[in-house]
């Protein structure tokens, strides 16, 4: 049987495709990072300042999540593996 040389599949649906599969490494990618979230700092996300906590002006801000990469750095690599 001989095939046809007309290409089936435009670069319109191409593209599409290519956006969705970048979409779901990018949701898969958030959801990994979640996951290795350790339990405790996600319970600590819900506190509200105490009275006490706002008499310190001495105190340092600490940021959620920092020292852990960013989702989009965390993208980016299992976009290139």
């Amino acid at each position: 049987m001989a095939s046809s040389g007309k290409k089936k599949t435009t670069m319109a649906k191409l593209m599409r495709e290519s956006r969705l599969r970048e979409r779901r490494l990018d949701k898969q990618a958030k959801k990994d990072a979640r996951k290795q979230m350790p339990a405790d700092h996600a319970d600590a996300l819900g506190d509200t300042l105490d009275n006490d906590d706002l008499d310190n002006d001495d105190s340092e801000a600490v940021l959620p999540g920092a020292g852990q990469p960013a989702p989009a750095t965390v993208a980016q690599a299992l976009a290139d593996a």
